[in-house]
């Protein structure tokens, strides 16, 4: 069987444990509901559960979980003719809730996330500022060099900020791919990836809101193949940092003249306008990526002092993805399960 590495995540959404004292089983009890001669006496002759013992335990999901922890112990040495079926009957119900033991995923974050990008396409169509719409698009013929050397000179700011924008999503790949795409069979991570190239976090956001984890596991064979050998490389990391950097330098180098001239594009422009949101919005929504990705590689007690660095627009991140440690050099992991202890 092939090696496989195997991702933790943090996630908007959580588990919701029971805060309830009435809800968990007594630490002291524990040794009792492993013990093989009661869950004869709960499960009886028939395999019908004991309602007095139900009620001792008053578990949220209390005929399943005594199933668990009566045929699932490692205590239990003793066969039980009935195991077979309750495994069946715990499958079934945990399938019907979802495929996740019951727990419901938690939409207040994909809730509060899809307000903000309703509210963020009515401000950039309706109400953000569009004075110079013929400007903006001279502005990106210029920028995509479709218009040569006509003796105009682009605001230097403006430019940087353009080149910064198509260095971002290469970064989001990086950060996403593989640790933050969705579980198996759920919602692809790379069609937003490549509509960010062109949209930037207008393209994202919608993945952010149905993003469910946790990501499947990745093979040794899927580390060497494109794309994750590419995102994955050193060499790429360093290419971006010190791009980044340098057009960070470019802009700030720049007099207040030409701070002053981008201040009134931006309040002018819509293109500039919101290419300048995105611009804050992908800077805001790094950090959290960059703590996805470090939780997943279980490098979090090493590099945690990078979350604050990850706050620097582009280079950040980029220093981050550098130092973090490669898919390749993690213990591979089997999808083996292991026994409930």
């Amino acid at each position: 069987m092939s090696a496989s590495t195997i991702f933790t995540t943090s996630n908007f959404s959580s588990f919701h444990l029971p805060l309830n004292s009435h809800n968990r089983i007594p630490p002291q009890k524990h040794h009792l509901l492993n013990s093989p001669r009661l869950c004869k006496e709960i499960w009886g002759k028939n395999g019908a559960i004991s309602t007095k013992h139900l009620q001792l335990h008053k578990f949220e999901k209390g005929r399943s979980q005594l199933k668990k922890l009566c045929c699932h112990s490692s205590l239990n040495t003793e066969q039980n003719p009935q195991e077979p079926v309750f495994e069946n009957e715990v499958s079934s119900e945990d399938d019907k809730n979802g495929g996740e033991g019951g727990e419901e995923r938690d939409w207040t974050s994909s809730i509060l996330l899809s307000g903000l990008y309703a509210g963020l396409l009515y401000y950039v169509f309706i109400l953000a500022p569009n004075q110079t719409p013929s400007t903006d698009t001279y502005f990106v013929k210029k920028l995509l060099n479709v218009i040569g050397d006509d003796g105009f000179r682009m605001n230097e700011v403006l430019v940087a900020l353009w080149y910064i924008m198509g260095l971002f999503p290469l970064v989001y790949s990086m950060l996403l791919l593989p640790s933050a795409r969705s579980e198996k069979g759920s919602l692809p991570v790379w069609p937003f990836l490549v509509l960010s190239f062109f949209l930037g976090a207008y393209g994202l956001i919608p993945y952010f809101i149905l993003w469910k984890p946790p990501p499947p596991p990745v093979d040794e064979t899927e580390i060497k193949s494109w794309p994750l050998n590419f995102l994955e490389s050193k060499v790429t990391a360093g290419i971006t940092l010190a791009a980044g950097l340098g057009l960070i330098v470019y802009a700030g180098l720049s007099n207040g003249d030409v701070w002053k001239e981008f201040h009134l594009y931006f309040r002018s422009s819509r293109f500039i306008h919101a290419m300048s949101i995105d611009f804050l919005l992908l800077s805001t929504f790094a950090p959290f990526w960059v703590y996805n990705d470090m939780t997943a590689r279980k490098w979090y007690d090493r590099g945690s002092w990078l979350l604050p660095v990850s706050l620097l627009p582009v280079v950040g991140p980029a220093v981050y993805i550098l130092l973090r440690p490669s898919l390749s050099a993690m213990p591979a992991l089997t999808n083996q399960s292991t026994p409930e202890e």
